[in-house]
This record gives C-alpha cells, sequence and structure tokens, in this order.
C-alpha cells in the first residue's frame, strides 16, 4: 500500500500526527498493533489534560482521538511492525504481510512496562501477574495485592485497585514516593493502601497463580514472604524500538533521538510520543509531538516534491 505518510502507532501521539497529516492533505495510514490511545487509553482518570476540566476516562480519550483523526481521512489498520527500510525516498514497513511504502514516516510506537525480571515473573504473567491495573483490577476484587513502584503510574494505579481489592501495598524500593503531590496525598489518606518502604520484590511465588511475594528489606537486608494474591508492576518503561536497532539513532535506554523538528537521524523519518529520548512523558506533551512531527512531515514532503 502506498501512502504520503506512515504513522507507526496508534497512541496520543500516533492519532495527532495521523490527525494533522489527513488535515494537511496527506494520504495517512496508521498502523495501531492493539486498541487505539495506548497506554493512555488504559488509564482510569485523566485529570490534567486540558479541556477536560473533570478529567476524562482514558478509554473515552483515546476513542475521540481515533474518531476524530478518521473523520479527517486518516485510514487506522490493525497491524504490527516486523521490519523497515528507511534508504531512500521511499520508505518502506513491513507489517502482518502487508508492504506499505511511504514518502514520510513517523513512528510512535511508545513504550511497554518494564518487568521486575525475578523468578516467578514470566511464569506467573497473567496469573497475578499484571502491568495493567484497569485491565485486570476487576479479577482482584476482595483479594489483597501489592502494586510496585513509586511513580505517578504505580500510585494511580494503586488508587484504583483499591475500588475493588481488599487491601492494596504499594512496595517501594525507596522511603518515599515519587509520584506528584496531589497522588501522593490520596494515596497516603486511603485506608485501603499501606506501604512498604525501602523494600524489593525478590520473587513471585505461586504454582498455578500468585500466591506469595519475597520481599527484602534493603537497609537491613532482611528476606520474609508474604501472602498476596497478585502483583502490579510500574516501576517504569522500556522503549518499543527493537525493529530500529541499526537504523535509527537510539539514546543508551533505546530512545529514539530526535531533532527539535523531531526528525530523526534519517531524512524523512520522524519520532513522537514516549518512543523518543526526552524529559517528559504525558498525554498532553504526546499530542504537542504528534502534531509537531506532522508538520515537519508535510514541509519535507512538500520540499521533495518543488526540487
Amino acid at each position: 500500500m502506498d501512502c504520503d505518510l506512515l504513522v507507526l502507532g496508534g497512541g496520543p501521539a500516533g492519532l495527532t500526527a495521523g490527525l494533522y497529516g489527513a488535515r494537511g492533505g496527506l494520504r495517512t495510514v496508521i498502523l495501531e498493533r492493539g486498541v487505539p490511545g495506548g497506554w493512555a487509553g488504559q488509564t482510569d482518570r485523566i485529570e490534567n489534560y486540558p479541556g477536560f476540566p473533570e478529567g476524562i476516562d482514558g478509554m473515552d480519550l483515546a476513542a475521540k482521538f481515533a474518531e476524530q483523526a478518521q473523520r479527517f481521512g486518516a485510514q487506522l489498520e490493525t497491524a504490527t511492525v516486523a521490519r523497515v527500510d528507511f534508504n531512500g525516498t521511499q520508505k518502506r514497513v513491513w507489517a502482518d504481510g502487508n508492504e506499505y511504502a511511504a514518502g514520510a514516516v513517523i513512528v510512535a510506537t511508545g513504550a511497554s512496562p518494564r518487568p521486575l525480571e525475578v523468578p516467578g515473573e514470566e511464569a506467573l504473567r497473567g496469573r497475578g501477574v499484571s502491568y495493567c491495573a484497569t485491565c485486570d483490577a476487576a479479577f482482584f476484587r476482595g483479594k489483597r495485592v501489592a502494586v510496585v513502584g513509586g511513580g505517578d503510574s504505580a500510585v494511580e494505579e494503586a488508587l484504583f485497585l483499591t475500588r475493588f481489592a481488599a487491601s492494596v501495598t504499594i512496595i517501594h524500593r525507596r522511603d518515599r514516593l515519587r509520584a506528584a503531590q496531589i497522588l501522593q496525598r490520596r494515596a497516603l489518606e486511603n485506608p485501603k493502601i499501606t506501604f512498604y518502604w525501602s523494600t524489593t520484590v525478590e520473587a513471585i511465588l505461586g504454582e498455578t497463580k500468585v500466591e506469595a511475594l519475597r520481599l527484602r528489606d534493603v537497609q537491613s537486608g532482611m528476606v520474609r514472604e508474604e501472602e498476596f494474591d497478585g502483583i502490579f508492576i510500574f516501576i517504569g518503561q522500556k522503549p518499543n524500538t527493537d525493529f530500529l536497532q541499526g537504523i535509527l539513532e537510539l539514546d543508551e535506554g533505546g530512545y529514539i533521538i530526535t531533532r527539535e523538528d523531531l526528525s530523526t537521524s534519517v531524512a524523512g523519518v520522524y519520532a513522537a510520543g514516549d518512543v523518543r529520548s526526552k524529559a517528559f512523558r504525558q498525554v498532553a506533551t504526546a499530542v504537542g509531538d504528534g502534531a509537531a512531527a506532522a508538520m515537519a512531515a508535510e514541509k519535507y514532503l512538500a520540499d521533495l516534491v518543488g526540487r
């Protein structure tokens, strides 16, 4: 399939890029491997996105993004990118057995949850080990669950879990949270939430489902086992750039390095959203990235025609 602009990823950055590209008159295709909206679409409540003073459900916001992009003519397809060839003026992408060719590409593939990489995690994934509270919280109604992490995502998900679980324990390797003050206050005041400070998870235990956690006190070194029905892990993200190794310039963490106009090390290829190397990763910053990348791509394509 040939198009002017090919957007890889259908989160806030990708959908905004698709909206701007299509509205600018470009034949635009967005490839998304899952449900449009990315991790924002799996967030229970987004309270800091402009225009929604009472907050908005992440899935609802993602649906509005997708609807608006498609209204302007962007074509949204479900496909997983397997490999790319960015040599030459026509960029080529292979996804689910189909080949796409475009004059410009915007990579907005986002990032995935970073695993703990402890014994039992992989074996019990989906059987008590989760990385998405809004996806799996209902399975833990009346249960005791742990949340690992101390940032915004960990605290937000812990608060959401209190709607279902009997108790939620936040396990953090430091002695204080890193989350925004408003989230910290809500968590500290919630009677269902307890905190294990300066503690790490050494192993996840269970035969066919999560039954307990092996915990270590980082100050004393003491190790103990404690019963839990589930564990939700929010310790950061890993950029979805494995398919770009050796193709685009990446930083030490695997994020795409971009210039001010969000162009990458390859002409005609741009990056937007959580996948690129930057200081802040929010829905609002992703939307800004998507708009900027699409306008830069539009200018790039116009310059090609004018040569």
